[in-house]
């Protein structure tokens, strides 16, 4: 039995909005247990409460799926903590928060990390957003440690590029120490320790 929407005006609209998000909620829980590879749209349906042929209605390949808890991490990370500011340190400011916020949510973490790992993999269907991704991030990143640099607020012979690089690989690298050792690694000190090394400015 094919599970549709009721048209205008009959709140079809809003349960089919419900129900999608319901899905995307499931499959991070399965992705989380299981790994992209490793789940099934069967499994998922079951834990959203749909059936298999309900939830093709919305996501009709798994791929599509994929994507969609991609989107719904990116957008919620950046209306929550702001990272289109105007490029500065109070770009970095908000990266430190999105940090904090990931240390009170280990399991978005951790599916973020099994999928990063997973899609480096250049056939793997996550591949071309993680490559997105991670442009996104340095390139904002590098303008934010440019703009501090223009108003010497950025330490005499740093680069922003490379600063911009490997604070990205420290955020990433430390998350994966952190789900390994969370009594052991201070996430979020880390990352204030490297960008306060990096600034004449204070962070706070």
């Amino acid at each position: 039995m094919r599970e549709t929407t009721a048209g205008p005006g009959t709140g079809g609209y809003l349960k089919g909005r419900i129900r999608r998000e319901d899905i995307i909620t499931a499959a991070v829980a399965v992705y989380g247990e299981a790994g992209y590879h490793g789940s099934s749209l069967r499994e998922i349906a079951k834990r959203a409460g749909i059936t298999h042929a309900g939830l093709l209605y919305y996501f009709p390949t798994k791929e599509a799926l994929l994507a969609a808890v991609l989107e719904r991490r990116d957008a919620e990370d950046a209306e929550r903590e702001q990272l289109q500011a105007t490029p500065g340190v109070d770009v970095l400011r908000h990266f430190l928060a999105l940090a904090e916020h990931n240390v009170r949510h280990p399991g978005i973490v951790d599916l973020y990390s099994r999928l990063a790992a997973e899609a480096v993999a250049a056939d793997h269907p996550a591949h071309d957003y993680f490559v997105r991704h991670y442009r996104a991030a340095r390139e904002g990143v590098v303008g934010s440690f440019q703009a501090l640099a223009d108003r010497g607020e950025l330490r005499p012979g740093v680069d922003p590029a490379a600063a911009a690089l490997a604070f990205i690989a420290l955020m990433d690298g430390l998350q994966v120490q952190w789900l390994t050792t969370p009594d052991e690694v201070d996430l979020v000190g880390s990352l204030r320790f490297y960008l306060g090394s990096l600034l004449t400015v204070p962070l706070d």
